[in-house]
């Protein structure tokens, strides 16, 4: 599951909390996919299109595909660093992420699909909005 090309990057720090942990110390393995979902909402905040403005507009983004490779693990109190790359926009929203642990080894890797869904008619569209669109147009274009 090698990052492959993608149109941009943002990195979410995420600490391991008590509740994140199994008796251990060690992250429970589900909760991985939680510290996706804080980065993910991360990137969304810096691409200025939350699922706040995705729920206004009339749509939804389910996830439809998850992977995980877990190749080392988080540790409790921890600092990790989740690198959020997207890597699909116009027909539907994929991201690839890179954990690393605060040695700054990477610990897993994971992707994700999320397909749109149009709210009213719960059909989905496979084509993204063209709101979404123009945001991360203008997010790449602000970082090249």
């Amino acid at each position: 599951m090698a990052v492959k090309k993608y149109f941009a990057c943002v990195e979410a720090k995420i600490k391991v909390e008590f509740y994140d942990v199994d008796s251990m110390d060690i992250v429970y393995h589900g909760n991985y996919v939680q510290f996706l979902e804080r980065a993910r909402c991360f990137f969304l905040e810096k691409l200025n299109y939350t699922y706040v403005d995705m729920k206004n507009e009339g749509y939804a983004f389910p996830i439809v595909e998850l992977s995980i490779k877990y190749m080392r693990s988080l540790k409790f109190r921890e600092e990790a660093v989740v690198k959020v790359y997207l890597t699909e926009y116009e027909n539907c929203l994929k991201f690839d992420y890179e954990i690393f642990n605060q040695e700054g080894v990477l610990v897993t890797k994971a992707s994700t699909t999320q397909m749109v869904i149009d709210s009213k008619t719960n059909k989905t569209l496979f084509v993204c909005p063209q709101s979404l669109i123009k945001k991360v147009e203008s997010f790449i274009g602000n970082k090249e």
